[in-house]
């Protein structure tokens, strides 16, 4: 009988370790800063005389001066069509997927999500990363109406580069924010999951010049 007991006291304690929320997880700045690093150069060939530089391609030039356009601006600035062009843009460039368990339509960052801010700014500060410009995206899961949660995706994204500026000295014009709600979810068969509360980072791979 005893043994019965506590057999069913352990099953009874698994179901309810399994009906808790799994906790976000945490990435770390060495794997933040791997995965922002853009990737290395192929080696050049030899014997290969090096000439002028040939200039960018117009489309190139023409995604930097629209990124460049955003630099100083809210996210809750950004019309839709800034905000698809800025996400096709950034579609190829380094990027990483950071969980942010915020409280309910709350921006302010806490536990988990204060350890990968925490860990982002570490990464950015690093010297490989000086000058780089940063698109921070946030994204939220689909409960809740389309306007409420694009503001709420737009306030935690803001709120995440005032963290960033403040705490490790970031210049605010490399840091351009974006709001997408539950338009782009992570894991659309499980439309309210927490993998799909999170915040994007993308190395866009172009350094603010002194003339910019």
């Amino acid at each position: 009988m005893r043994a019965q007991k506590v057999s069913l006291a352990l099953t009874c304690a698994a179901l309810s370790l399994a009906a808790l929320p799994a906790r976000a997880q945490t990435v770390s700045d060495v794997q933040i800063l791997k995965a922002l690093s853009p990737a290395p150069e192929a080696p050049r060939t030899r014997g290969l005389t090096l000439g002028p530089q040939a200039p960018p391609p117009p489309a190139a030039s023409v995604d930097t001066a629209f990124v460049d356009s955003l630099r100083g601006r809210s996210s809750r600035s950004l019309s839709m069509g800034e905000r698809e062009k800025l996400g096709a843009v950034a579609a190829a460039k380094p990027q990483i997927d950071l969980p942010m368990e915020f409280d309910r339509n709350s921006d302010v960052l806490h536990g988990q999500a204060l350890e990968n801010a925490n860990n982002l700014g570490r990464a950015l500060s690093d010297p490989s990363m000086r000058g780089q410009t940063v698109m921070i995206a946030g994204h939220t899961d689909a409960r809740g109406s389309d306007a409420l949660n694009q503001k709420l995706s737009e306030r935690r994204a803001d709120a995440l580069k005032q963290f960033l500026v403040r705490t490790y000295g970031l210049p605010a014009a490399d840091l351009i924010t974006v709001g997408y709600g539950k338009s782009r979810l992570k894991n659309p068969t499980d439309p309210e999951g927490q993998e799909n509360r999170r915040v994007q980072a993308v190395n866009m791979l172009q350094a603010k010049s002194a003339s910019r």
